[in-house]
């Protein structure tokens, strides 16, 4: 809806106060209200009586669920909560580790001590055997590097798929377990 001056007004997710049609017994809840069956009337009393609103909670519950509250606190505290619930989510970012097909063992057990840090934190790896030149010719030294990398990361994740060609690229994706308990 777009009134003059192209402003957009926004949709309330609730409905409030006289915009509850088609009611005619709601089940009222409220910190300073009698919780029950009050017909919509009643409710719509108690509610201009303590000077707040009536906000229906579940429409599609039978009777349709409505609080006694200040409807402006209560959309403030869900948007905080929901700004917390987001603030507290962890994006899973995507850390690569790059071979050569003849990476000797110092090489690979320092690389190998990165992945296992960045699995701890909750993180995928990316791990590619790189091949430069004619170095494509010892492709199965890259897969047999990769599967012993898989077979390493064992305790801290598990390999997505087995390691496959993409150009000069031998790729493998190594997903963290779960740290559920």
């Amino acid at each position: 809806m777009r009134p003059r001056g192209g402003r957009v007004i926004k949709e309330d997710p609730h409905r409030i106060n006289d915009k509850i049609r088609g009611v005619a017994q709601v089940r009222l809840i409220g910190d300073n209200v009698e919780q029950g069956i009050y017909s919509f009337q009643q409710a719509m009393h108690i509610a201009d009586e303590q000077n707040l609103d009536l906000v229906e909670i579940a429409p599609t519950a039978n009777p349709p669920v409505c609080r006694v509250i200040d409807y402006q606190k209560f959309l403030y505290a869900q948007k905080k909560k929901q700004k917390e619930a987001k603030a507290n989510q962890k994006k899973q970012e995507v850390k690569e580790i790059r071979f050569g097909p003849q990476t000797d063992d110092h090489d690979y057990n320092f690389k190998l001590k990165h992945a296992q840090e960045f699995l701890k934190e909750g993180n995928k790896v990316k791990a590619y055997v790189f091949f430069r030149g004619r170095s494509i010719v010892f492709k199965e030294q890259g897969e047999l590097l990769l599967a012993r990398f898989a077979a390493d990361l064992e305790e801290f994740g598990k390999a997505d798929n087995v390691p496959n060609l993409e150009g000069k690229r031998m790729i493998m994706f190594v997903s963290p377990k779960s740290q559920k308990g």
